[in-house]
């Protein structure tokens, strides 16, 4: 059997002419045509091996370019569904690490999160360790982190802005907290959230959560859940996360993307974006 036509993207700040033109020269690539800003496709008449992927890999990452291998005939009407992960990766911040700063222990609170991320603690037991050292905490320290310290993404705007275009379905499902996600969904008009809830009594956090902790399984199951109701199944979903609680959710989508992801993400998804912002997306489908 014939493998369907390839395309090749290169994007991000280092996808200028010059350096396109070394990637070219030194893969011999026909036909490299800029199809945005600091955005080039090659339609490959034939697969690259896997030692030429690797190779393009480690080339391009020395000019900081994000390479996709993609089908030829990708579109973004291939999908009814968009899951986006929330912490570092639709927003630029971990929020528990941002709120264990108001008590003083970001970095305590920082190096389980990022042991989780990388996907060597359960990430339901690194939760509830990570939520009891709030315990006492304020509930108005939530407020702070919300208005003071969380950003958007790169992008984000114009990437979901395409995407609910296209008329996709935008869900953001989180290992975070409903306090972020529920004001997110408000502001950036998603159609579905879906996080942990912090138990708060008396105006400040118990340092437990409510109900079943939104873990990898919960995210998959959200994915899938969310495509029974559209009456699609899951290869019309994208996913976007980077943690390795993200691995679940990514493996049933019909594009999963690594976005600034941990390398156990990055070489397990469809695509690793390092270097352009989430509207990378989108260029993904020109």
């Amino acid at each position: 059997m014939n493998n369907p036509p390839t395309k090749l993207i290169l994007q991000g700040p280092g996808a200028h002419q010059a350096n396109i033109q070394q990637v070219a020269t030194h893969f011999g690539l026909p036909q490299l045509r800029s199809v945005a800003p600091h955005v080039w496709r090659c339609d490959l008449s034939q697969p690259l091996g896997v030692e030429s992927i690797d190779h393009l890999k480690k080339f391009s990452q020395s000019l900081q370019i994000d390479h996709a291998l993609l089908r030829a005939d990708l579109q973004l009407q291939d999908f009814k569904l968009l899951v986006v992960d929330m912490d570092s990766t639709l927003i630029t911040i971990e929020c528990i690490d941002e709120i264990a700063d108001m008590q003083g222990l970001k970095s305590d609170v920082a190096a389980i999160t990022e042991a989780a991320m990388r996907g060597e603690l359960d990430f339901a037991e690194s939760l509830q360790r990570r939520v009891a050292l709030l315990k006492g905490l304020e509930e108005s320290a939530l407020a702070r982190v919300f208005e003071q310290r969380l950003e958007l993404t790169l992008g984000a705007h114009s990437m979901l802005h395409a995407m609910k275009q296209a008329g996709l379905r935008t869900v953001l499902v989180s290992g975070g907290f409903t306090y972020f996600t529920e004001r997110l969904e408000h502001e950036l008009e998603l159609d579905v959230s879906h996080a942990n809830r912090l138990e708060v009594v008396d105006g400040k956090l118990t340092g437990r959560v409510l109900g079943d902790i939104v873990d990898a399984q919960a995210k998959k199951s959200t994915v899938i859940e969310q495509c029974a109701e559209l009456g699609v199944p899951t290869v019309a979903a994208i996913v976007i996360g980077d943690g390795a609680n993200d691995l679940a959710m990514m493996s049933v989508a019909g594009l999963s993307v690594a976005f600034r992801a941990k390398p156990v993400v990055q070489t397990k998804a469809h695509v690793a974006l390092k270097y352009a912002g989430l509207d990378g997306v989108l260029n993904l489908f020109l």
